[in-house]
């Protein structure tokens, strides 16, 4: 064996998910919050504020047949250690070869918009925190170098936000979660021109933090028509990550914050190739009259000259390969166009324990979709830009597995 090879025995997933135990902000909230804090009814629902919230059972599926798989409300009786315990967790990683996970929220949902909805921002700012210290003190330091610390944010005070940013990278957080887009909560997008996420994403830059947007975190769920299947929305539904990864293409983000990194997670990338070339193509056949005008077309009438990039400068290749990454669970479509997506910019994930997973027959279907690349390749897809991108050194994997 070459001593110098590549070990391509395990892969670190970028996007899989945590359900919170009952404990996490009661054990960190004061006493006298506990009556309004996120908390357990019974074995089945959270509550907080006027808010019951069950956990879909399309959320835990480790260890159904897909056969029973449903969306109906799963008790914590029900689910298996491994989605809550971190001990557990490993266990169940060490089993389908997954060396280093990220995972996203459950109960606050996938950029934390359960406390900004949440009518009492006070306590809504102490969830977020008490999150973050669990996240970062509990889930992950309790198994060093396999979990990967992912905050959330209190998206209603950016500059709030970026304090706490700041307090988590000083305690080892490398990544936060943020809305594929913040329009449809109600929130500015990064086009506004008062620049309203700006101290988030100079506090990203500063730390180096990964600015990590999950499908779903914009609380949608793109619907091709009103009466179309939900599997054919379902199926649909990574236009969102090209709407994302257009919008900061074109919005002045990586001119202005040149250090900034987007991950695209659970979005796929067989699309990518598309949206680049036609990126491409709009910029050359349309930006000069873009420049002069406003764009009023189709009932969206925008200042582009003041919200994009330089459109004459732009070079859409270049962006993406300095500043976005694209996360895949199954497909081989994106993988025979990395040579205009960029084998540095693509990651692997597993999804657990949620419907879409790869568990626990993750390694191997991460070797038969990259059975023809090269070794040096595949260690890049399934776990060196990952580890690169998110700072993240794995522990020693275990010895017999």
């Amino acid at each position: 064996m070459d001593p110098n090879a590549p070990e391509l025995d395990w892969l670190v997933s970028v996007d899989d998910h945590v359900i919170e135990p009952p404990n996490v902000w009661l054990d960190r909230l004061p006493a006298r919050f506990h009556d309004v804090a996120p908390r357990m009814l019974g074995d089945d629902s959270w509550v907080y504020e006027d808010k019951r919230v069950p956990t879909s059972g399309l959320s835990v599926t480790i260890g159904k047949r897909k056969e029973d798989f449903s969306p109906d409300p799963v008790p914590y009786s029900e689910m298996p250690a491994g989605v809550y315990d971190p001990v557990a967790r490993v266990a169940d990683m060490d089993r389908a070869g997954i060396l280093g996970s990220l995972c996203f929220p459950s109960f606050p949902r996938f950029c934390g918009q359960i406390f900004w909805e949440a009518k009492d921002k006070e306590v809504a700012l102490l969830c977020v925190k008490a999150y973050n210290d669990w996240m970062i003190e509990e889930w992950c330091a309790t198994v060093p170098g396999r979990l990967i610390p992912l905050i959330i944010i209190p998206l209603w005070d950016p500059a709030g936000a970026a304090r706490e940013m700041q307090r988590c990278a000083a305690k080892g957080a490398t990544a936060f979660a943020f809305s594929e887009n913040p329009e449809p909560l109600g929130l500015p997008t990064i086009h506004d021109p008062q620049r309203y996420w700006d101290p988030v994403m100079a506090a990203a830059q500063d730390t180096e933090m990964v600015v990590c947007m999950h499908v779903g975190s914009s609380s949608t769920m793109p619907v091709i028509s009103s009466d179309a299947p939900g599997l054919a929305n379902l199926t649909f539904g990574a236009v969102r990550a090209a709407g994302t990864m257009l919008a900061w293409i074109f919005s002045d983000y990586f001119e202005r914050m040149p250090g900034l990194k987007i991950a695209l997670s659970e979005g796929n990338i067989g699309w990518m190739p598309y949206f680049i070339e036609r990126a491409e193509q709009v910029i050359d056949k349309q930006r000069h009259w873009a420049k002069r005008t406003s764009a009023a077309f189709y009932n969206n009438e925008v200042d582009t000259a003041k919200l994009t990039a330089d459109l004459d400068r732009l070079d859409v290749r270049a962006t993406v390969r300095d500043h976005v990454f694209g996360c895949f669970i199954e497909e081989s479509s994106g993988l025979r166009s990395l040579d205009m997506i960029g084998e540095d910019n693509v990651m692997l994930e597993t999804d657990y324990p949620h419907s879409d997973t790869t568990w626990p027959d993750s390694m191997e279907v991460a070797r038969k979709l990259l059975s023809g690349l090269s070794p040096d390749t595949r260690y890049k897809i399934q776990r060196g830009n990952a580890e690169r991108l998110f700072r993240f050194t794995p522990a020693t994997p275990p010895a017999g597995s």
